[in-house]
């Protein structure tokens, strides 16, 4: 036990009931009240009556040491690491006012570990998506155009009855060419790099374009500037919630805007779709919260009765810190 944390509890409760047990000795002591060999009815009463004074008194007395402890058991059951700040106030300089304030420590330091230990797979998830971009760009997206150059070739040399059929496999070659070329650029997206985070979200919200999606874009002018992580936390986030409406939502509109609220950037993603329904969080917004947090960012998800999804990612500036 450190120095300056007061009595142990065990000790605390003991000398708690022994005094509550002396007052009453003293009390009896001093009080006229006499006991018969028969106890009388007058007599039964007043005992009852202190026996009850006594118990009321031990029991708030015990409540007001033992109440945190109930407020621990109460976070401890409730407490989720992708919801951080959550923390006991810190009152007491006892037993139990260290053993809240060892569990804050705690979560602390677990936040902290949860933090660092995403950012650093969330790295490695980068990296090997910038690989298989890098691969498919450069041996895959090869292959195609070297068979498109052939098959040009046999298209400049094949007979009338033949060339269509050539020219149906060409544009067959050429689509699966421009779908390696999408897909190597969701995997990482150059644009982002060059360009900047505006144009990149452009991009991004003209890929979905085929999917049936009219994408309302609203972008406020001036924004305070984001390092690049979170940069790539605010393309994911919205890449992601763009995902999640082509293939979930059933919607045919959506509003993708990057806005200022204060000091804090704002990204909302909002569709006119069926809403959440009181559906679990699947593992696509489980990794849009964790991306969120690695940034200090906070992602909420709100759907309203008539149907639609909000997905809003509050994003903490320099300015806001």
């Amino acid at each position: 036990m450190k120095a300056g944390t007061g009595l142990p509890l065990y000790w605390r409760v003991c000398l708690i009931n022994g005094v509550v047990f002396l007052l009453g000795t003293v009390a009896l002591a001093l009080s006229p009240a006499t006991v018969s060999a028969r106890v009388l009815v007058s007599e039964a009463i007043v005992l009852v009556f202190g026996l009850a004074i006594i118990v009321t008194l031990n029991s708030l007395l015990l409540r007001n040491s033992l109440a945190p402890l109930d407020k621990l058991i109460r976070m401890m059951e409730k407490v989720d690491l992708q919801h951080p700040g959550q923390r006991i106030p810190e009152h007491d300089n006892g037993a139990v006012g260290h053993l809240v304030k060892s569990f804050n420590e705690m979560l602390t330091r677990l936040e902290t570990e949860r933090r660092m230990s995403n950012a650093k797979a969330l790295a490695a998830q980068e990296a090997e998506r910038h690989r298989i971009a890098q691969e498919l760009h450069d041996e895959i997206g090869q292959s195609f155009t070297a068979v498109l150059l052939g098959l040009k070739q046999v298209a400049d040399r094949a007979s009338a009855d033949v060339l269509p059929e050539v020219q149906l496999v060409q544009e067959q070659t050429r689509a699966g060419l421009e779908e390696v070329r999408q897909v190597a650029r969701r995997l990482r997206p150059g644009v982002l790099e060059d360009l900047g985070l505006h144009n990149a979200l452009v991009a991004l919200s003209n890929d979905f374009a085929p999917a049936g999606l009219r994408i309302r874009r609203t972008f406020t002018p001036g924004l305070p500037e984001l390092d690049s992580d979170a940069e790539l936390v605010v393309y994911r986030i919205a890449q992601e919630a763009l995902t999640n409406v082509a293939r979930h939502a059933q919607a045919n509109s959506v509003e993708l805007s990057l806005t200022r609220k204060g000091n804090d950037v704002v990204l909302s993603v909002k569709d006119n779709g069926r809403g959440l329904r009181g559906q679990p969080e699947g593992a696509g917004i489980g990794g849009m919260r964790e991306r969120a947090l690695i940034v200090g960012g906070d992602l909420e998800l709100t759907s309203g009765p008539t149907g639609g999804t909000e997905v809003r990612l509050t994003l903490p500036t320099e300015g806001s810190r």
